[in-house]
Formats: C-alpha cells, structure tokens, sequence
C-alpha cells in the first residue's frame, strides 16, 4: 500500500509534521545517514513518498544560484553549449606490464574511437623505486605500466603524435619526473611544451588522506606540486598542472558530500600554498587546474553533486581569493564511474552500473569520462572489456541525443532542491576543516580518515543489513558461479623485458653526466629551488625514476603515517 505525504507543504516540513505515515525518528534515522538522500522509507507496510514541488525551492534564484550555462556561478555547466558543440573527452585509463604492451592499448582504444589517452602506472613507478629495487618483486607492471627511464617513455607513445593527442598522467608522489619524461619526448618528437594539452593528477594531499601513494612529507610534497603548477603556468600553457581528486577518496568510503567537501578543502589548500611559495597571482594559475570527482551508483545525488562542487568552487575562487578572470571561477573536472560498486558476482552486470554512472556523469557536466570495464573486480581489463566500456559512453554520446539538450535536468524540483542540500552539506565540513587549520590539519590530526572510515563501516554495514541493494549480492543473488572471463594476467616474461632494458640502459649511458645532473637536483632541493628544470636535466640524461626519488628521499626524507585510531 502507497500512501502520499498529506498537509505537508515540502521535504522539510514532512520532518516534523505529525500528519505523516512515518514515525519522526525513523525519517530522522535515514536521514542522517550519509548514502540516503530519496527520502523514501517504510513503516508497517506502508511506503512514505516524498513528492517535490516549487515549495521546496521556493528561495532558489535563478541569476544567484543557477545562471546560464557557461555563466557564474556555473551550476549548469561551465561552456555555453557544453556538449552540443563539443562532445566530453572519452578517455580511458589505461596501462600494464611493459610500455609495449601499454602503447598495443592505447593504441587500440584509439583506433576504437577513444578521443584521449589516460595512463596508468605501476605502484613502483608510483612510489619512486626502479624495476629492479628489492621492494617492487611481484609489482612491475601490475597495477599499470612500468616507466622507469625516458627510454620507456618513448616506447610508451610510440606512433602517438603528442602535439594531436591529450594525455592524463595518474602520478602525484613521482608527478614531477613523469611529467619531465613527457616534455622530453615530445621534444624528441619535434613538439614544443606550448601546444602540449593534457592532465598530471599531481595531487598529493589526497594520498596521505585516502590512497597511500607518497613518498615524502607533506611540506616537501605540496612544495613540488607547487613548482610544477608554477613551471607549467610559464612553459606549458594548455597543460592541466594538477587534477585535485575526490575520485580516491569516494573510493575509500567517503560519501558524496564528503567526496566534494575534502576534495575542495585540498584545492583551498593547493591555491593558498601557490600564492604563498611561488608568489603567483591567482590570475596567472588557476585556469589551469582541473578536478576528478567519481560517479556512484545514487543517480540523482551524483547529478546534484557535479552541480554542487561547480557553485561552490565559482564562489570560493571569486569571494574568497577574489579571482577576476571568470576562467579561474570554473570547475572543470574529470570523472570515472566507481570502481567500489563493481563486484565479482555476475560481473557482466557491472556494464550496466558503468553505464547508469557514465549517464549520471554526462547529465552532471563532466568535461572527460573514463568507463570501468565489466570485468575490474576480477583483473586488468581485457580488450574486449575495455572496448564495451568505450562502447557505452560512446552510445551514450552518439545515439541517445541527451548530448543535444543543456542541462536537461536543470529546473527539476528535486534536482534543484537536492543540489541546494548538497551545497549546505558541503560547506558545513569545510567550515569545520578550516578551523582546524585547513585540509593539512586536517590530515595532521586524522579528520579527514577517521571520517572516511566511519562512513565506509555504515555504508557496509547497511549493504550487510540490507538497507543498501546489490543485485547479485544481497538482492536476486544466487549461488551460480561468476561469469568466466578472459583473465589479462602480465608475463613473467615481460617483467624480465624491463629489468632487460633497465640494465643496459644503465651500462650505456653516460654516468659521470647522470650523476652531475642529480647532485645539481640535490643542491636545489637543499636550496627549495624550483625542482622542474633539473628534474627534466636528470631525465634526458637517462637518470631513473628511482635515482631522481632517491636523491630528493636524501633531502627530504621520507612519511610514515600516524596512528590516529
């Protein structure tokens, strides 16, 4: 039996009213949890619906609030005419075992109508070891691609013209090395850093939050973010300088506000250490940085939360740092569907979460998209599998003709209401992390984990209860075995390919000049010099990523975690 809410006038009178069919602590009890905003809810048998209506966004004004497309403060879409005139960028993330194997995909995601690449490399790369360091046995090229020289680099894009092509790096700890190796191989290519378009993630705040790939301190750390912003803003003027990431954070547990909220605290965080260190106008860098947010299984909540973070970043920028040149107000963001929702039981029906997530994505505004693969709770994707995922934002972007439409949910009651909730939500946490000193004092007393933390054990625990349904795994589940795929597994083979390479390079280059350069890298960490143009020296000189990170290990030291538990 369904009955609708009587004498109640919107969404927030129905919590106190005495006249609906739910009693007050139970609609207070879902409410308060993290992952429910529908606010629908049983009691007795009988289902409660809530039903929006112009009450509920009775003080939303247009100009204040919403605004054109490609008009402050942004909530429907930082261009004019967002995808009918240009579609997102459909890029996929990508790499494993050796840069041959990683170029082969590229390559074929290319030919399939990808139309960016996403890179995806290896935990030693990540972490700064080389392929034949003691602590990387069993990890070469297994999370992504194996780089260790700039003779990897080249082999990585081979026959990939960089000045036609835009290239999203997923590396913070190592971002500065990573990206000095692509400079010089565009170079190599004939290609000026100036016309070079692309992403470095270069966000290292959120490893020590939610991802655990640093190396370094965080003052060290945020001080080479820093002189990566600051050298792109001079040298490559079409490159995104840092992708500032909720994307892990979702994915360690956070909610959807809480995604938003820490994610903005640490661009809060980035901006303020760029005026301070490098002592640029907020003019001269903040077009320039870019965001990564992830798409969740709550449709309508992750619509609202695209919506949210571009208003409230549009007043941060302008209000707060008083940016004037409105290209500095916009969000611009990348999103890739939630890898937490994909599950090992019946994964083909993984394809369908990816798609109502990438759908979720394209009517929230998202500039550039990556589609997990069906088969990602089982191993690396097949080729097969990476081409589906293309396959659903590209039907998506060429057959529905949502793309036609700006901002097709704009105006709905529930949307518009939904977004304002967000938004209230969202600021409240960064109230509270700014007065703990902003987003590093946040992480320095263990705020932002002990919060993700709380929230991951509810969200399980309510999937556990059954208050949250998974199709195949508390709901229709069945005891059938998981659909068999194809199992992309890296070769031992290829893994001695590297150590290989890495080995001769080592014995024909030009060592007295591979030390020059690191013990010049070391002499302007001691002295905090802007790191780029010695990092690029070292690369060209074929020092590894390992060396250049052992040298600033030397100087800087390097991060245990607290125990905050």
């Amino acid at each position: 039996m369904i009955k609708r809410l009587s004498k109640v006038q919107n969404v927030e009178d129905a919590i106190h009213c005495k006249e609906h069919y739910c009693e007050p602590k139970a609609i207070l009890r879902l409410l308060r949890m993290p992952f429910f905003s529908a606010r629908s809810c049983k009691y007795n048998d009988t289902a409660l619906i809530m039903l929006f209506s112009p009450n509920d966004i009775k003080d939303l004004n247009y100009e204040r609030d919403l605004g054109n497309p490609g008009e402050y403060p942004y909530t429907r879409g930082i261009y004019p005419t967002m995808y009918t005139g240009r579609l997102w960028t459909m890029r996929q993330y990508a790499g494993y075992a050796t840069a041959e194997e990683s170029n082969k995909r590229y390559r074929y995601l290319l030919e399939h109508g990808q139309t960016g690449l996403s890179v995806a490399f290896d935990l030693p790369t990540q972490m700064g070891y080389d392929s034949d360091h003691p602590f990387t046995e069993g990890e070469v090229g297994k999370t992504g691609v194996a780089i260790d020289t700039l003779e990897d680099m080249e082999i990585l894009f081979k026959d990939i013209p960089l000045g036609k092509v835009s290239t999203s790096m997923t590396i913070n700890a190592t971002a500065a090395i990573l990206l000095a190796m692509y400079i010089a191989v565009a170079e190599k290519q004939g290609i000026s850093p100036v016309v070079l378009e692309g992403t470095v993630q270069n966000d290292i705040l959120k490893e020590y939050i939610a991802r655990g790939t640093y190396i370094y301190p965080p003052a060290p750390s945020i001080k080479i973010a820093v002189d990566i912003i600051s050298y792109c803003s001079k040298h490559l003027p079409k490159w995104n300088t840092i992708s500032i990431s909720g994307y892990h954070i979702r994915e360690a547990g956070a909610t959807a506000i809480q995604e938003v909220a820490f994610t903005l605290a640490n661009g809060i965080a980035y901006v303020k250490s760029v005026i301070e260190m490098a002592g640029l106008d907020i003019d001269e860098f903040a077009p320039r940085l870019s965001f990564f947010f992830n798409a969740h299984n709550n449709f309508f909540e992750e619509v609202a939360k695209f919506r949210a973070a571009r208003r409230i970043w549009a007043r941060i920028m302008k209000e707060k740092f008083k940016a004037k040149n409105s290209k500095s107000w916009m969000l611009r963001c990348h999103t890739q569907t939630a890898g937490c929702t994909l599950i090992t039981q019946e994964p083909e029906n993984n394809a369908i979460r990816v798609a109502f997530q990438s759908l979720a994505a394209v009517l929230g505004g998202t500039q550039s998209l990556h589609t997990n693969s069906r088969d990602e709770a089982l191993s690396l994707p097949c080729e097969e599998s990476v081409k589906l995922a293309l396959r659903t934002q590209q039907i998506i972007g060429y057959e529905t003709k949502i793309p036609e439409i700006i901002d097709p949910l704009g105006g709905s009651y529930y949307i518009e209401w939904l977004t304002n909730k967000l938004e209230k939500d969202i600021n409240e946490y960064l109230e509270k992390i700014e007065a703990m000193g902003g987003a590093l004092g946040a992480i320095e007393n263990g705020y932002f984990q002990k919060e993700i933390h709380r929230s991951a054990y509810e969200y399980q625990k309510a999937i556990e209860n059954g208050e949250i349904n998974v199709v195949g795994v508390n709901k229709f589940s069945t005891e059938k075995a998981a659909t068999k795929f194809t199992i992309l597994k890296v070769k031992r083979k290829a893994v001695e390919r590297q150590l290989d390479r890495l080995k001769k390079i080592k014995l024909k280059r030009n060592n007295k000049k591979v030390r020059v350069a690191l013990n010049n890298l070391r002499n302007r960490a001691i002295k905090s010099f802007n790191l780029m143009e010695s990092i690029i020296e070292c690369v060209k000189e074929c020092a590894t990523v390992g060396e250049i990170s052992g040298v600033l290990r030397e100087v800087y030291g390097e991060y245990r975690e607290k125990n905050i538990f």
